[in-house]
């Protein structure tokens, strides 16, 4: 059983931005940059390889409504990398198919390149990510 696993049943704490039938999102822990988010499907697919088309249209269908809601509850973000590694010789750490959705700031800091190894929990309290994944998860009342 994976951290995800284990997140999608309640047994380990999130915070949480979007939550269907099919689909959870919520808050990278490491943050690399405030708002990034991670998406994956609730039924068990380690990763890209092992999605059917029913899993694919029910998790893929989901990431533009949920980038947007990310661009939308910033107005410093600029843009956005979407990111999803496959197999641990694509770096590919937790087995269980996740996608990162990492918000981008005009002065991030960041190259067009993302290191998978920013960590920046840190800088992060439980009210600071409280309060980013509240100001996403609001943008999805407003549709």
């Amino acid at each position: 059983m994976t951290i995800f696993d284990k997140i999608i049943a309640g047994e380990i704490p999130c915070y949480k931005v979007y939550e269907d039938d099919d689909v959870l999102a919520f808050l990278d822990i490491s943050q690399v940059t405030a708002g990034h988010t991670l998406v994956v499907p609730k039924k068990h697919v380690d990763d890209i390889f092992g999605y059917d088309e029913t899993t694919a249209q029910k998790v893929l269908l989901k990431l533009p409504m949920i980038a947007r809601a990310i661009k939308n509850s910033n107005p410093k973000i600029s843009g956005i990398n979407i990111q999803s590694n496959n197999g641990p010789s694509a770096g590919q750490t937790v087995i269980y198919s996740h996608w990162h959705l990492i918000p981008r700031y005009d002065d991030d800091g960041l190259t067009s390149t993302l290191a998978p190894t920013i960590d920046h929990s840190a800088d992060f309290s439980a009210e600071k990510y409280q309060a980013i994944a509240n100001a996403i998860s609001a943008q999805f009342r407003k549709d």
